[in-house]
């Protein structure tokens, strides 16, 4: 209620029916019918003209409270539904002075009944669109979606593009111009990129300035122009890499990026990070360069080695400890890998994201577990994979915030997932140097993301060198 459902529609369909104005046209005002004949009785009524109205097909804006009624979810199987998302703040605003609403009456009884929705919405979506932004560009996304597919639009200050989670997605057009010149490693070519332009070897060393100039020379040598547009396709390296070249050739191409591993799906091909490493600090040459899409394509999972899968569940399990709520539990009960995790992840992620998409402030957050993880990372002369060194940093991090229990439980889910929980070699000298060039730092401050728990993670947090001294060592327990 208040979201916009109307407004969207109708940007969506010169057609588009309005459930509410319908049941009105027949039935007088809703107010009305409430006050005469009681919620139960307007439900009743509403789900035989919501079956109806989907029936005949075109656009159909429903009542904020159509979910509720599991009739009306059912039929919403066969259609594609969008779910426009605001918060209830916002929607309150728009509907506290409302003498036609019944369920408007008072903010607590809204809110209770906006939250107790929430999971109900978030069930049926087959899309999730800012209620903040208009429908219209992601009409195509939207009209090309696969029916086993979902999509989150992602809407920033540098650009707004789907992020579509689903089988066989990465096949699906992109709203992206000209060319597409496909970037991938040796690894990824054999199952997925057969036919691409450039093809960089597998793994942390081809994520340099040299790989850089290599894919620009190679960029020149296509003939390539702005009118183009990059794919990557592969895990965090190929799509650091490919972000940070179209970031920079001849000053801007658009990209798509189309992530085949775990960590790339849930995090790395998300947000607009673009990056090389040097040889003694990580992703320290970069550009922010928001993709013209996500295309997370499940069934690349299948081809994963065991290791990458284990890789990828470092950032899944510090993705579920930033969102709390139904992905910890999710993450927490030892599921498989699944859609609606990676879904869940990424959303996360957009979430996040859309509030600060420069790393000035909430965005820190998904830094968790890697100031550390990067300064092992570097320390090891990037021997040391970044999923593994993702999960020493969150058991860092959580011994740093105090979360002696949760700490525990973390490291039970590591081991169970094949992730390491201790390790040894390095210098602690060596690591807590590393730590303090982290890129964001600000002055002589390195801030840490601390945790209160899950759902609970806070960032910009001041530790002293002793108490990290003390967490990193432990690690050689």
């Amino acid at each position: 209620m208040g979201a916009g459902k109307s407004t969207a529609a109708r940007q969506a369909s010169n057609e588009a029916v309005d459930a509410d104005k319908v049941f009105e046209e027949r039935h007088g005002p809703i107010s009305d019918f409430f006050a005469a004949h009681g919620e139960a009785a307007f439900r009743e009524r509403e789900e035989q003209l919501v079956v109806e109205l989907l029936n005949a097909g075109g656009v159909v804006a429903l009542g904020g409270g159509a979910v509720e009624t599991p009739g009306i979810r059912r039929a919403l199987a066969d259609h594609l539904v969008v779910w426009l998302d605001a918060d209830a703040e916002t929607c309150w605003r728009r509907v506290e002075h409302s003498t036609t609403r019944p369920l408007a009456r008072d903010r607590d009884g809204f809110v209770e009944r906006f939250e107790r929705r929430r999971p109900l919405y978030e069930q049926v979506a087959h899309a999730i669109l800012p209620a903040a932004t208009t429908v219209r560009p992601a009409l195509s996304t939207l009209r090309a979606l696969p029916r086993e597919a979902r999509m989150i639009w992602a809407t920033t200050s540098g650009g707004e593009y789907p992020v579509v989670v689903g089988p066989g997605v990465r096949d699906m057009p992109a709203p992206a111009s000209g060319r597409p010149i496909t970037v991938t490693d040796e690894h990824v070519r054999e199952h997925w990129a057969p036919d691409a332009e450039i093809v960089i070897r597998a793994g942390e060393s081809s994520k340099t300035l040299a790989s850089a100039e290599r894919v620009w020379s190679e960029l020149v040598r296509l003939g390539v122009t702005r009118g183009d547009h990059l794919r990557g396709v592969g895990g965090g390296v190929v799509t650091d890499l490919t972000g940070f070249c179209a970031a920079t050739y001849q000053r801007g191409l658009g990209v798509v990026q189309v992530p085949t591993t775990l960590v790339g799906q849930v995090d790395a091909a998300i947000g607009g990070k673009t990056g090389v490493d040097l040889p003694g600090a990580k992703n320290y040459v970069g550009a922010y360069h928001q993709p013209r899409a996500v295309l997370a394509d499940v069934l690349t999972l299948d081809t994963l080695p065991a290791t990458e899968v284990a890789a990828g569940w470092a950032e899944v399990i510090k993705t579920g400890l930033i969102a709390g709520g139904s992905l910890w539990e999710a993450v927490v009960s030892g599921t498989a890998v699944r859609e609606d995790i990676v879904f869940a992840c990424a959303r996360t992620k957009v979430d996040v994201v859309a509030a600060d998409d420069r790393d000035d402030g909430r965005r820190q957050v998904l830094n968790l577990g890697h100031t550390v993880a990067h300064a092992l990372e570097v320390v090891s002369g990037y021997r040391l994979a970044h999923g593994p060194a993702v999960a020493l940093g969150l058991l860092v991090a959580l011994r740093l915030s105090g979360q002696d229990a949760l700490r525990a439980q973390v490291k039970e889910m590591l081991d169970a997932r094949g992730l390491p929980t201790s390790y040894s070699d390095f210098d602690t000298d060596a690591v807590l140097d590393a730590t303090r060039r982290d890129k964001k730092r600000i002055g002589a401050h390195v801030p840490f993301v601390l945790v209160s728990g899950p759902g609970d993670v806070r960032h910009g947090q001041k530790v002293d060198d002793g108490s990290v001294r003390v967490a990193v060592e432990e690690l050689r327990v």
